[in-house]
């Protein structure tokens, strides 16, 4: 790591209200570097926090953490803000198995008001808490950090309307990058472009400046921006809509101008009621990779410095990710009426491929994960094929626009789910693995799970041809380099696949735990132990038959899933054996994720606590087949 002078001194928010503006630029030069150094070994999140550095000291220098209470929305943009409070030195350990959050953690730092990981959650959790402090008589300010990416997702809108009403004392603070993950989407994106890029605004706005200056904040600041609007700017541009929804608007302001910000933000701050201060940055400001690709370093893996190139292995077999995008592409061309959906995620999910081969079909709905379920529902129900392409952990935000506007009307939509199971270094808000449990219960729902990415191949074409709702579920990363030549083809509904025959044991698994099996069952056999191997496939229907058959034959039976286990893919085959009345004849140990939020880490440190890793699962197999305790 290279010296650090000014930021060795940084050990809470305190040590930098005193600093000059020449050392804050200091500061903030060797805060870029340091996140560089660190982000470029754990992988992480890059390009949101080169963006949001100046913006950061400057709330830590108007605003008082902990006692006043800073929220970031998705929180990928909040590392600044561990560095500045107390987590300097364990900030190399980002990400780690053992280490700090990627993401604000309640338990991690009194300073983190409230945790995030998923979009769109700020303003409200900023308003209920206006509304708790109030109600009890006490005094702090509540400041929500929202990017410009997050407006897309209603539920801003939702507490926006609330706050407007409320009239509640907060203020928040719209980060415009023009940037969610990908470029952002829709109305509201053009709608902030015009406030940005107004020409009679912004003459205005610089006309006025030396006066604004000059007015000493106080209790009569309101007035002062009321008169000055109503007298002037609302003769010459449109109405912001926040005001209109009750805010005060304060912007566009530059983000990387320190003290132009901590102007704004001290002017906010004396506001009694909702403010919405507009602060202009750059995605990936001050490392020349990520401005030009914003995108590539979003959430970037380890990667040179030097050349901003990425550190991965040239030999590692191609993703889930890009081998679900190019067979939706092969199924495109004979079907004209599929289509593809994601939320703001189309290079994360593979459907840039299908975008670029078939820009009309392709539809970016922004953070809205709720609108792009509803809206693919309609698109089924006036006769197209849609497909959404969508994060396991971010689909959980539809559920209801699944079970209602999906399930309950039987619509064909196909549900494609990455980054199913456990994600590693992005921790609880991100593992996908209530999936199995969520989709299982909803009537109509077919789910499926391939065991390497071949077979992702043919469950997609299995589920394009489906009439009714269907959800496909990998894992994140590599497939297991299988040969994937063979020409596509429909597997039967709700059949197994049966791929090692045994006598005193037998696997079920299910998706990404099928190769986990036929390891164990490799290590058992060296033990004596002869256990079978079935590839489940299907989640729902399960294949009864071959099920009741193998519980009468083997009499002992592990089943294993990359999800949680209450309600999972094991209680799908306790219930099937209770039904039969088998479970008094069939021992069965059900493997998966207990009852509780997994942490972050590497993947395989998790499987091994969680006692999924091969070895544990020989463990409990030799335990069963033993009829010892475990």
């Amino acid at each position: 790591m290279k010296e650090h002078n000014l930021l060795a001194t940084i050990n809470s928010p305190a040590d930098i209200k005193n600093l000059s503006y020449a050392e804050m630029e200091q500061l903030a030069a060797e805060i870029r570097q340091y996140m560089l150094e660190v982000i470029s070994k754990n992988g992480g999140h890059l390009a949101p926090n080169l963006g949001v550095v100046e913006l950061t000291l400057a709330l830590h220098r108007v605003f008082n953490t902990p006692k006043d209470k800073l929220i970031f929305d998705v929180g990928h943009q909040a590392y600044i803000h561990k560095i500045l409070t107390g987590r300097r030195e364990a900030f190399t350990t980002l990400r780690q198995y053992g280490g700090i959050s990627g993401f604000p953690k309640i338990s991690e730092s009194p300073h983190d008001a409230f945790g995030a990981g998923h979009s769109s959650t700020s303003i409200s959790a900023a308003l209920g808490m206006a509304v708790a402090r109030d109600l009890q008589g006490e005094d702090y300010d509540v400041v929500a950090v929202i990017g410009d990416g997050s407006m897309t997702g209603g539920m801003s809108y939702e507490a926006l309307n609330n706050a407007g009403d409320m009239h509640k004392r907060m203020i928040v603070v719209l980060n415009d990058n023009e940037m969610s993950i990908a470029k952002n989407v829709g109305a509201m994106s053009e709608y902030l472009y015009q406030l940005r890029t107004g020409e009679t605004y912004n003459k205005l706005k610089n006309d006025i400046e030396g006066w604004l200056k000059g007015i000493e904040y106080g209790p009569d600041v309101l007035k002062v921006i009321r008169r000055l609007k109503g007298s002037v700017k609302y003769l010459m541009v449109p109405t912001s809509v926040f005001e209109e929804l009750g805010f005060t608007y304060l912007g566009p302001v530059d983000g990387h101008d320190l003290p132009g910000l901590e102007e704004v933000l001290r002017a906010a701050k004396s506001i009694d009621g909702p403010v919405l201060v507009h602060v202009l940055t750059k995605k990936g400001k001050g490392y020349a990779p990520a401005e030009e690709s914003p995108n590539k370093f979003h959430g970037t893996g380890p990667f040179d410095i030097a050349t901003g190139k990425k550190i991965a292995n040239p030999a590692a077999p191609i993703t889930y990710t890009e081998v679900f995008g190019r067979t939706l592409v092969e199924l495109a061309k004979e079907d004209q009426k599929l289509v593809g959906i994601t939320a703001a995620m189309p290079d994360g999910t593979g459907l840039n491929f299908f975008a670029e081969a078939y820009p009309k079909r392709f539809f970016d709905v922004g953070i809205a994960e709720q609108h792009a379920v509803t809206g693919a529902a309609g698109m089924a129900a006036a006769g197209l094929n849609p497909v959404v392409a969508v994060y396991s952990t971010f689909l959980q935000r539809a559920y209801d626009s699944v079970l209602h506007d999906v399930c309950m009307q039987n619509l064909h939509v196909t549900f494609c789910m990455d980054r199913a199971g456990l994600v590693g270094d992005d921790g609880y808000t991100h593992h996908g693995v209530f999936d199995y449990a969520y989709l299982r219960s909803m009537p109509n729902m077919t789910i499926m799970a391939p065991k390497d990415e071949d077979e992702l191949r043919h469950m997609l074409k299995t589920a394009v041809e489906l009439s009714t709702p269907v959800a496909v579920r990998y894992p994140r990363g590599s497939g297991l380099g299988v040969d994937r030549s063979g020409a596509l083809h429909s597997l039967p509904i709700g059949r197994a696949e049966v791929l090692r025959e045994g006598r005193e044991v037998c696997f079920w698994a299910i998706g990404s735990m099928v190769a986990s099996a036929l390891a164990a069952a490799e290590l058992l056999a060296k033990q004596g132990i002869a256990a079978g191997v079935v590839n489940m496939r299907f989640a729902k229907p399960l294949d009864k038959e071959l099920l009741l058959e193998h519980a009468q034959r083997y009499g002992k039976l592990v089943t294993l899933e990359e999800g949680v286990l209450q309600g999972g893919v094991g209680s799908a085959v306790l219930e099937t054996l209770n039904e039969a009345h088998l479970l008094d004849s069939c021992k069965v140990v059900n493997l998966g994720i207990g009852d509780q939020f997994v942490l972050h880490g590497d993947k395989e440190l998790l499987f091994r606590d969680l006692g999924l890793d091969v070895e544990s699962i020989v463990h409990r197999t030799v335990a069963l087949v033993k009829d010892e305790e475990f």
